[in-house]
């Protein structure tokens, strides 16, 4: 009956998200923000930071407007893998109390993150989305607005991040056992938590592009020992899935890593915003992790018998769907 409950309630889950997988398939990834940064130079003096997400040659038609009296220099724009970057300089010497409007946001489905850091040491953030593209740049900021913008956006890239999702669900169904289950999902948080702040403090320089081919295919290893254990071969991964799950979770950490950096850190607040990413990563897979067993719990419940090769669908499913990213990464290269 527990097997039972484990096949319909991978069915169930990778019933639910195939509309998002179809969606996404091209991206294959989570969805990135923009970032703003402004540093104040000199008295009223800004240079400015302009990140905008790319996909291929398309890039989102977004700027980021004040309301208050501003010169800007003439912009130099540079594109780097994923994204187009402009810099300026911004002359504003009133720039607290203007409102921050970044045009073009509501039509789109992706944020903003915007930083400010002036001269005397204080810094603001703050997280603008299409349904509030505006904002007023406040007086002051605290470290604890810092704190929730960053937990809510690990919160977000956890959820969107489809390909660290299915990781997650192929070890929920890998994995036997309360004690096992437990074993494996800390194996993988302390894992991904260790990579995720060696690299974003600088101290391990790791290329994304083959982080990420790597990544997609850890998911089709794991989603192979699943379909090898059905067959009656319990290797390494059905044997200690915590190991596993360890050792691919270092990986995943310079994914997430690789993600906070796109979307930027503030100078002033590193290892706030570190921390309390990482908090928003954990709290996200937990809703995950949470929802998959509560589907589990009702699976028990309902007499859905399968034949044996429908039982082995969602394996197949996401390793079919991680081998194409895979493909598609290593084109990238």
């Amino acid at each position: 009956m527990r097997r039972l409950a484990v096949i319909c309630c991978a069915a169930l889950v990778v019933g639910w998200l195939l509309p998002l997988l179809v969606a996404a398939a091209a991206m294959a990834h989570e969805v990135r923000p923009a970032y703003l940064e402004l540093r104040e130079r000199a008295p009223g003096e800004f240079s400015v930071m302009w990140k905008v997400p790319m996909r291929g040659e398309m890039r989102l038609a977004l700027r980021p407007v004040f309301s208050g009296g501003s010169n800007a220099s003439l912009r130099t724009v540079h594109i780097v893998p994923g994204a187009a970057i402009e810099t300026w300089t911004l002359n504003a010497p009133a720039l607290r109390g203007q409102m921050l409007t970044i045009a073009g946001l509501e039509a789109t489905m992706t944020d903003v993150l915007a930083h400010i850091e002036y001269l005397d040491g204080s810094a603001w953030t703050q997280r603008l989305t299409p349904s509030e593209p505006s904002t007023t740049i406040p007086v002051a900021e605290s470290a604890l607005k810092v704190a929730g913008v960053y937990l809510v956006l690990g919160i977000e890239h956890i959820l969107f991040g489809i390909d660290h999702l299915l990781f997650v669900f192929a070890l929920l169904m890998l994995a036997h056992g309360i004690r096992p289950l437990v074993k494996t999902i800390t194996a993988f948080t302390i894992a991904h938590s260790i990579t995720l702040a060696l690299a974003t403090l600088g101290l391990v320089h790791v290329p994304q592009t083959p982080v990420e081919a790597v990544i997609a295919l850890s998911i089709v290893f794991v989603a192979a020992e699943i379909i090898r254990r059905d067959h009656g071969y319990h290797g390494i991964a059905a044997q200690a899935p915590w190991f596993v799950a360890f050792g691919f979770g270092l990986l995943h950490g310079f994914g997430f890593a690789g993600a906070l950096s796109e979307t930027g850190l503030p100078t002033t607040h590193i290892p706030l915003a570190l921390l309390f990413f990482n908090l928003g990563v954990e709290i996200g897979q937990l809703l995950f992790v949470t929802a998959v067993l509560a589907l589990a719990a009702v699976a028990r419940r309902l007499p859905l018998p399968l034949p044996a090769w429908g039982q082995r669908i969602p394996a197949y499913a996401i390793g079919s769907l991680a081998m194409f990213w895979t493909m598609q990464r290593l084109a990238m290269f």
